[in-house]
């Protein structure tokens, strides 16, 4: 049996699709915190490069991607698609499932896609340094890794228990020539204010991203890089359900249900967004859409659906999402990237909507689906995909029940060699 489809490197995308052309209506606006107006465009302009932000308000269903970004993804792009026939054996069911694998990139997981594009157009527009927030590491290498491709310096906040638990995340955003800090950190007064009132605090993204800005502010020729949550970013990593969609042509599917999991919600969305615009365009049928979080950070299945800020100390913009409240410091579970009090304002929309179904669970079963797959498939989960992982597994199980033949693919966004610590307390039982 076919297991494995890889399309050839004259078919990588040349465009990435851009949702906003096919909502129903325009998402809301970023808002100004000081006057609660929509935010102008050269409000932005302190942090992010002119074509990001061009990006970002941008209406077009697709643009291009410029051939210097092109020719770094074609080091590990396209992906493989792959078929889990010996976990589906495994679980003894009918149900057909795929994963579109994006470990094999030079940092282990889907986030150089952005990381790649945001570190050119800020090289063109003359930026020298970047700085950036990371939770469990994946973002924080991928930008290191980009940075060094464009001749760029980087900063990275570290979210402090990630910082703690994952020494070999560290090694990597050193390695590229990035400079790394835990966060909170003394280097900042967002970060001091917090130290002062938690000596001990863990961290969490929205301190960790109030500590890159306020660098990036205070940087010359230093900008601030994002790797979830807003719409460019979600726009450059839909080369990943793009090159999905021509894959699973080649295998002759289309899934029933797609499944990722979410923190900020960029590689949820890189997969499942140009499936959406499929079956908005009625090409083809609309699968279901599962977006799995952790239940100690459950910000689609507990949150509000309103404005808040992103960071801590209230320094980005208000915008429309689903959030669990600036304030809201996570437990320290092994999935650091999902560990965000917010999510993306399309995510949310459509969430909001019913178009996507969020779910939340445990760390304790997320972790034993990962071992199972692990074991059937030779691919070890990052802890944050292992929620994806897990949600397929249920279905499957389920399928196994009833006998549906369902196609299920799941975002399969990084690899979990840098967790091996995690997995190892797990197999032990002490976890």
């Amino acid at each position: 049996m076919k297991t494995r489809f890889l399309l050839h490197e004259e078919e990588l995308p040349h465009r990435w699709y851009n949702v906003a052309a096919d909502l129903d209506r325009p998402l809301d606006p970023p808002l100004d915190p000081r006057t609660n107006e929509p935010l102008s465009p050269e409000a932005l302009a302190a942090l992010f490069p002119r074509t990001c932000i061009e990006q970002e308000m941008c209406s077009d269903r697709f643009v291009d991607i410029p051939e210097p970004v092109q020719e770094v993804y074609r080091r590990w792009r396209p992906t493989p698609l792959q078929r889990a026939v010996n976990l589906e054996r495994a679980l003894g069911t009918p149900a057909r499932i795929y994963f579109k694998y994006e470990g094999g990139s030079p940092t282990g997981s889907h986030k150089a896609n952005t990381a790649v594009a945001q570190a050119y157009y800020n090289m063109v527009e003359g930026t020298k340094r970047l700085t950036t927030e990371t939770g469990a590491g994946q973002w924080g290498s991928a930008l290191a890794f980009a940075c060094a491709n464009f001749g760029l310096e980087c900063t990275v906040f570290m979210v402090r228990v990630s910082y703690d638990q994952k020494p070999y995340r560290r090694a990597m955003i050193r390695l590229f020539g990035a400079k790394i800090l835990p966060s909170p950190s003394s280097r900042t007064q967002a970060g001091q204010a917090v130290l002062a009132m938690h000596p001990d605090s863990p961290g969490s993204l929205g301190i960790a991203i109030s500590e890159a800005i306020e660098e990036a502010l205070h940087g010359e020729r230093t900008k601030y890089s994002l790797g979830s949550v807003l719409n460019h970013v979600l726009l450059h990593q839909t080369v990943i359900g793009l090159e999905a969609i021509q894959q699973l042509d080649l295998a002759g599917e289309w899934p029933d249900v797609v499944v990722g999991c979410v923190g900020g919600g960029s590689n949820f969305a890189g997969l499942a967004l140009p499936f959406f615009g499929e079956a908005q365009a009625g090409r083809r049928s609309r699968p279901r859409f599962l977006a799995v979080e952790p239940v100690v950070c459950p910000t689609l299945t507990r949150g509000e659906f309103r404005y808040d800020f992103g960071d801590t100390a209230r320094l980005t913009p208000l915008l429309k999402m689903y959030t669990l409240g600036a304030d809201f410091v996570p437990p320290a579970i092994h999935a650091g990237g999902l560990r965000y009090h917010g999510m993306a304002p399309i995510v949310s929309r459509l969430v909001a909507d019913g178009v996507i179904e969020p779910l939340a669970y445990a760390q304790k079963e997320v972790f034993e689906s990962a071992v199972l797959f692990a074991q059937s498939e030779g691919i070890i989960p990052a802890p944050e995909t292992a929620h994806a992982v897990h949600a397929a597994i249920e279905l499957a199980r389920r399928c196994a029940e009833t006998g549906e033949e369902k196609v299920i693919l799941i975002g399969f966004s990084g690899h979990g060699h840098f967790d091996i610590a995690a997995y190892d307390s797990v197999v032990q039982g002490i976890g």
